[in-house]
């Protein structure tokens, strides 16, 4: 099956064909800088650093623009409330931004254009809308006519004249309809302004991106997308203006991810109900906030909680404990007795098919994820029965399912390090977090180890239990005495 994406506008999977041979162009709405960033972003961020990152793993050559909004009126009101500067206040949280994504570990767009660096290319569109009768200028404002364009509401599906009429009646008398929208605004008092042939003034929200996609990516590109909140009416904005001026296609397909809820209600500044970036990677490693994100469909709701962070820790756990294991298989011989059945081999050497057939439908990570769980489950499986000595033809198929884990996984940004220094470093951060330090969780396991010698098996119980309480489970072996965080392991 060939890669086949969710299109907004159509409403239905489709083939995937990029425009140029081999040449994906990617557009995504980046943020509006003037506060940190929510879980909601962070979103945003890791769904299109997938499909990036598996769109060139499929062997496509990929150029990705995210842009950033430094200047609206959200940035305005917010700069004038702390007595400093749409410049000052944009760039300290377009710094904060990369602190955040670099936690994250998002690969970087090939470009990152802000609004105000593109003033010319923003004029030179709407030039054209007002040269082609679908753009006029009120009082030193200029707006897009809906009117002039026929094709207004084709990406959200909505109806001009339902609009019209379901618009609120505090109404800019000097627009012809109110759904006609700003492209370029007068300048008030105290606010940032730029020259222009209708006024001094500042662009419009939507028109920004269209001036910048067509700067990096041309008339037409292959995707465009964000959050589904975008889809009306920035991105139909987007569209009418986009298309008005140039007379082509603007995007091929149109994706959009659904919100990040907590209990069951969309998270927004305005309800104030959301999480920061940095407030949960605080409490949680950033793989466990890409497991927990990639778990889910990118077009269904992601309801966040603590407990489901948790379990994605756990999840991420096992894939780094299954290739700790993987990593320390010793050669084998070609005499002893291969463990893994018909079964196994088939379904560990069909991985890469079976995990490309998920993510060619739609990007389906939860699919893909289940497919990796379902080799782990067979790695952990075959590991656990080999004799001694093992086969070599079980330790080549565990060492060739590993790296096919570990390959795909990465698509996803999970097992990004190396499987013995990660758990480590999990392991050690788990003591502090219970109140023990590494030398008397030695001490405890050297005391449980001398009473299983000495057959006094109420107090190695004991210790086990002491342990258990604390999340270290115990495995006993021939070679001695491992501890894990409880439930890490898995099967």
């Amino acid at each position: 099956m060939s890669l086949q994406i969710y299109d907004t506008k159509i409403g239905k999977k489709i083939p995937f064909t990029p425009l140029r041979d081999n040449h994906v162009r990617i557009y995504a709405c980046g943020i509006t800088a003037y506060d940190f960033c929510h879980l909601g972003h962070a979103r945003s961020a890791l769904v299109f650093d997938m499909i990036v990152s598996y769109l060139r793993h499929s062997g496509y050559k990929v150029t990705f623009v995210r842009n950033f909004t430094d200047i609206d009126d959200k940035i305005i009101n917010r700069a004038q409330k702390q007595n400093t500067t749409c410049a000052e206040l944009s760039q300290r949280f377009i710094d904060e931004f990369y602190i955040d994504m670099k936690a994250l570990k998002i690969t970087p767009p090939d470009y990152e254009p802000r609004a105000t660096e593109h003033i010319p290319e923003i004029i030179d569109i709407i030039e054209k809308l007002m040269t082609k009768g679908i753009a006029y200028q009120a009082d030193g404002d200029v707006y897009f006519e809906v009117e002039k364009f026929p094709q207004y509401g084709s990406l959200s599906g909505r109806n001009l004249d339902d609009l019209k009429a379901g618009a609120r009646i505090s109404i800019n008398k000097i627009k012809k309809n109110p759904m006609d929208f700003a492209l370029w605004k007068a300048s008030k008092p105290g606010e940032p302004k730029w020259d222009s042939p209708w006024g001094e003034g500042r662009p419009g929200w939507h028109i920004e991106c269209s001036a910048m996609s067509r700067k990096y990516l041309g008339d037409s590109f292959d995707i465009h997308g964000g959050g589904e909140d975008l889809v009306f009416p920035h991105h139909e904005n987007e569209l009418a203006q986009s298309e008005g001026a140039s007379g082509k296609p603007f995007a091929n397909h149109w994706i959009h991810h659904a919100f990040v809820t907590i209990r069951d209600e969309k998270m927004s500044k305005s309800l104030h109900n959301f999480l920061t970036i940095r407030e949960v990677l605080k409490r949680h490693q950033p793989e466990a906030l890409r497991m927990m994100v990639f778990a889910t469909h990118y077009r269904h709701p992601l309801d966040f909680s603590e407990s489901g962070l948790r379990d994605a820790q756990t999840s991420v756990n096992r894939l780094y404990n299954c290739m700790a294991a993987c990593a320390a298989l010793t050669d084998g011989t070609e005499s002893s007795k291969a463990v893994a059945t018909r079964a196994e081999i088939d379904k560990l050497r069909s991985l890469p098919d079976r995990f490309q057939e998920a993510m060619d439908n739609d990007f389906n990570t939860a699919q893909g994820l289940g497919c990796l769980f379902d080799a782990v489950k067979s790695i952990n499986r075959i590991s656990q029965a080999l004799p001694a000595p093992p086969a070599q033809a079980d330790i080549n198929l565990l060492r060739r399912g590993g790296a096919d884990v570990t390959k795909l996984a990465q698509i996803m940004g999970l097992l990004s390090q190396e499987p013995q220094a990660y758990l480590a470093g999990y392991q050690e951060k788990h003591l502090t977090a219970v109140g023990m330090d590494k030398a008397e969780l030695n001490k405890l396991l050297e005391e449980r180890i001398a009473a299983r010698q000495n057959k006094e098996w109420g107090r190695a119980d004991e210790i086990r239990d002491l342990l258990l309480a604390k999340n270290i489970e115990l495995k006993d072996s021939q070679d001695g005495t491992a501890w894990y965080v409880a439930g890490d392991r898995g099967q």
